[in-house]
């Protein structure tokens, strides 16, 4: 990649045209425009001039019952670059109305409401699917232009540069109107600058997706082979069969585990019911509430390892594993265990399970601490729970890689979309 010379400058948060800068204030290549700094070469132009914008079909009760029903894209549908499928609403679309709103590949859409500018790409997903009202559909009207370029520059402009803040009409639902959206400035690039910065772009996007593929796969093998392993113990999935099992309140289990309560072979009392997140302080001793640990004391009140219960709220019956200096503040059960007994990591894994937890309140939901010492859990031999335990630890290491993988290609596909954006970074002469 060729880097032009550039210094910080600040990006006007408008359309409008902004004060001239004088020929010092701008990285050398650049030209003051409405945008901001831009390289010189880039023109500046409105979306009407490159694109067709048409909007969708407006959903009514009488288009709901028709009987030409066909499925279509809803502002729900379109995310920042990427068009989810996962649920699709129909209507009645006629013949006229199929043929002058169906999607091919190519088209952008943009949402009206909501999100006020969300931009995704029609890539054929689905043989004819259309789309509604709230939907602008922008379609090339002449050479030179790349969708995909102009779907990463909406997001850009609405994102990260807040370029187009002024751009809804102030209503009491705020809307980018056809004639706003078509009055947007944007620039033109060369043809093979704006193929070359799509790329880039997409292929960070593609390995985000990837890894967010591997994230939701590792996960769901994590829910198999937890079953398995509090089935039939730390034994291969092809010896399963050979192990003996008995019948118990918790399910089956190996003939040669016991079931005992939770009280009977753990402390369980409340966290520190006088503690609040208003004393958090910015660092020092995690401190655990309903939620997790999201703050921090200055001063804690246990040591070593333990289980933090969320007893109250949204998250009634979430499991947090504590090690080190920390403290439990209210609306949390702490659960330490006998070591000679239990293993920490095994008996968390086999708590974290909301559907384990009885439940009291017709309103909020909370578990008291009579109700959390009754709970039954599998006892097998220490030895076993330590192999349990090792295999879902490695399981979970993977799984927070993946997701540190995720987070670097995020804070990667940001940098790259603002310094390509802002031609920061140019990319014209890569192939």
């Amino acid at each position: 990649m060729n880097r032009s010379r550039s210094t910080s400058v600040s990006v006007t948060p408008q359309t409008r045209s902004v004060p001239p800068a004088s020929s010092t204030e701008l990285p050398d290549g650049f030209k003051m425009t409405e945008l901001g700094p831009l390289p010189k070469e880039w023109q500046l132009v409105r979306l009407r001039e490159l694109f067709e914008i048409q909007q969708g079909k407006a959903l009514s009760p009488k288009a709901r019952a028709g009987i030409r029903k066909r499925p279509f894209l809803r502002t729900a549908n379109v995310l920042w670059g990427q068009i989810d499928l996962s649920i699709l609403d129909e209507m009645h679309f006629d013949e006229e109305e199929k043929i002058r709103l169906a999607l091919i590949p190519g088209d952008l859409l943009v949402c009206e409401g909501g999100d006020i500018g969300r931009t995704a790409i029609w890539e054929g997903q689905m043989p004819l699917v259309l789309y509604q009202n709230h939907l602008h559909r922008l379609r090339t009207t002449r050479d030179g232009v790349v969708p995909l370029f102009y779907m990463y520059w909406m997001q850009a402009a609405w994102t990260l540069l807040f370029l187009y803040s002024g751009a809804g009409n102030k209503t009491t639902i705020p809307n980018l109107s056809k004639g706003r959206l078509a009055a947007l400035a944007v620039p033109l690039l060369p043809l093979t600058e704006q193929r070359a910065i799509a790329h880039v772009l997409r292929t960070v996007q593609r390995a985000k997706e990837a890894t967010e593929k591997v994230i939701a796969a590792l996960k769901e093998f994590k829910k198999s082979l937890m079953r398995h392993l509090f089935t039939y113990g730390p034994v291969p999935i092809e010896q399963a069969d050979k192990v003996e099992l008995k019948d118990t309140e918790i399910g089956p289990i190996p003939e040669h585990w016991e079931v005992v309560r939770l009280g009977d072979v753990t402390s369980v009392d409340w966290g520190n019911t006088s503690l609040t997140k208003a004393l958090y302080k910015p660092s020092g001793y995690p401190a655990y509430s309903a939620t997790g640990s999201d703050g921090f004391l200055d001063f804690y009140e246990h040591e070593g390892e333990a289980i933090i219960l969320s007893a109250i709220g949204a998250r009634c019956g979430k499991c947090f594993y504590a090690k080190g200096k920390w403290t439990a503040i209210k609306n949390t059960i702490v659960i330490k265990t006998n070591r000679d007994l239990l293993n920490n990591v095994f008996l968390y894994f086999f708590l974290d399970d909301e559907k384990i937890w009885p439940k009291s309140g017709s309103g909020q939901p909370f578990i008291s601490i009579g109700k959390a010492k009754a709970v039954p859990i599998p006892l097998p031999p220490l030895d076993e729970q330590k192999k349990i335990a090792e295999i879902l630890i490695s399981l979970d290491n993977r799984i927070k890689a993946e997701e540190n993988k995720k987070k670097a290609l995020e804070t990667l596909f940001k940098t790259l979309l603002h310094n390509l954006m802002t031609g920061k970074i140019r990319v014209s002469n890569m192939e």
